[in-house]
């Protein structure tokens, strides 16, 4: 019996000797995600461009936590079909969304390509996130139960004071035909506890120093720096109006743009930049708009601070987007309403774990990349309907540089490409522009008839997208007649 027992034990030891033992998996918990937007922000911020010496110290600091895109354009010059984009993973082209659509008209069974999509926050719910939202995100703020929290957001761009400082909202528009715009600049109100961003900030803050037994997707939507360029009187201070500079302007710019062109860019309700140089209010504007940036950067601060001295700090994904850029009197405006560099180019910063930090990447990217970057970033499925690339292997390994391209698009089959340092448009009807910005960084020089440049159009021509729907039926845009007009002729609604 002995024996036996003997014989037992020495089989037993060897075969756990020769027996590989299972080694416990790594219990890594998904990152957090602070999905940040801001409404109408140009790359005038210091990190980017540094124009007129913005005071922008808390986009400096994110810079330096992160990747910096100095070249990315959005799908869409308008926030609408901007953040449509951003938001389904799907080009404006591809859903006919290019106007503005109300948020719970976006996915709907009368719609081909958005009636089943899955929203980039509602893919992190089905992956087990926690999701949260306050502010302007979607075009009003979200559709709705789309957060398993949502803070909402304030009615329209206030506080506003009782007269309008400057601009009457119509200028040379006409009632009943062009839209009125919140156009307007001035001090106002006395204190940042009176600004809708403060209040969002605050319900963020609150949040960040909750406890979860699931990661969280956050998304915080500011309304600066959106017209009217109304801040505290601080703000302004910070921009004495004898440092402030102007942009590049040349007066007879549009000559060589195609009818087409003109008329999109017909914005009568704006102001034009020889209205502002000539009653002395374009370095007023700009200060407005610096000021902006610099409470909006204040605010950005107040979040980075509250996740700094959270336990979320070392594992937490940021991103910070603008949804388009925005003229301050070049092309002869101040909007944003156009497919030239300065209305399609907007900020883009990822910060987070393992990720590169104080790296600038300058060649052409699109906002439509946000949403398979950030499942990337937090290791889940990519999602087969995203038509935008992710930018981890761009971030990490500079794959993809001298490949890398992006389209805007406005309103159906109006087309902006920006590659390799060059800028080609094409409108509806075939009209076209191209840039050569080594030589013509401000676009004042359409090139498109100059035979030295005929390859280059060719290959950025067979990049346009291929598919071109028509206007969504809940998809509008009536502050320009030509979008309205566009609309009823090729859907056969005239």
């Amino acid at each position: 019996m002995k024996n036996i027992r003997f014989i037992f034990l020495i089989l037993l030891m060897f075969s756990c000797k020769n027996e590989k033992v299972a080694e416990p998996k790594e219990d890594v918990s998904k990152p957090n995600i602070l999905f940040i937007s801001v409404d109408d922000l140009n790359n005038w911020i210091s990190p980017i461009a540094n124009f007129s010496n913005a005071k922008t110290p808390n986009f400096d600091r994110l810079a330096a936590m992160g990747v910096t895109f100095t070249n990315a354009h959005v799908q869409a010059p308008l926030c609408g079909p901007s953040r449509a984009s951003i938001m389904t993973g799907l080009r404006p082209s591809t859903t006919g969304i290019y106007g503005m659509t109300p948020d719970n008209k976006i996915r709907r069974a009368g719609s081909p390509a958005t009636k089943d999509i899955t929203f980039l926050p509602e893919y992190f719910e089905q992956n087990g996130y926690h999701t949260m939202g306050i502010g302007k995100l979607f075009h009003v703020h979200a559709p709705d139960s789309m957060f398993n929290e949502s803070g909402g957001r304030v009615k329209g761009f206030g506080p506003h004071p009782k007269k309008r400082f400057v601009w009457d909202g119509r200028g040379k528009g006409i009632k009943g035909i062009h839209g009125r715009t919140n156009t307007d600049w001035g001090a106002f109100p006395e204190n940042d506890s009176l600004m809708p961003d403060h209040q969002s900030v605050n319900w963020v803050v609150e949040r960040l120093n909750r406890t979860y037994d699931k990661p969280f997707f956050m998304g915080l939507g500011f309304l600066r720096v959106h017209v009217p360029l109304y801040v505290p009187q601080k703000w302004f201070d910070m921009h004495p109006l004898e440092s402030i500079e102007t942009p590049p302007y040349l007066a007879d710019d549009l000559n060589d743009i195609p009818p087409v062109g003109m008329q999109i860019n017909d914005l009568p309700m704006m102001p034009s930049t020889e209205w502002a140089k000539e009653s002395g209010e374009w370095k007023k504007i700009i200060q407005a708009y610096l000021a902006c940036m610099s409470y909006v950067d204040y605010e950005l601060g107040r979040v980075l601070d509250a996740l700094e001295s959270s336990k979320y700090a070392d594992n937490t994904m940021i991103v910070l987007w603008s949804d388009h850029g925005y003229r301050l009197g070049e092309k002869g405006t101040f909007a944003k309403h156009a497919l030239w560099e300065t209305a399609t180019k907007a900020p883009l910063l990822f910060a987070g774990p393992n990720l590169p930090k104080g790296k600038k990447i300058e060649t052409p990217v699109e906002m439509l990349s946000i949403y398979p970057t950030l499942l990337e970033l937090s290791g889940l499925p990519a999602y087969s309907k995203n038509e935008g690339v992710s930018l981890v292997g761009m971030m990490k390994k500079n794959e993809g540089l001298n490949n890398s391209y992006a389209i805007t698009t406005f309103g159906m089959n109006n087309h902006a490409i920006k590659k390799d340092g060059f800028r080609y448009i094409q409108y509806e009807d075939g009209a076209q522009e191209f840039y050569d910005h080594s030589t013509d960084p401000n676009e004042w020089n359409n090139e498109a008839d100059n035979p030295i440049y005929a390859q280059k159009i060719k290959e950025l021509k067979a990049l346009l997208p291929k598919v071109n729907s028509k206007w969504d039926s809940e998809s509008n845009y009536t502050f320009q007649p030509y979008f309205v007009e566009q609309k009823m002729r090729v859907n056969g609604t005239e």
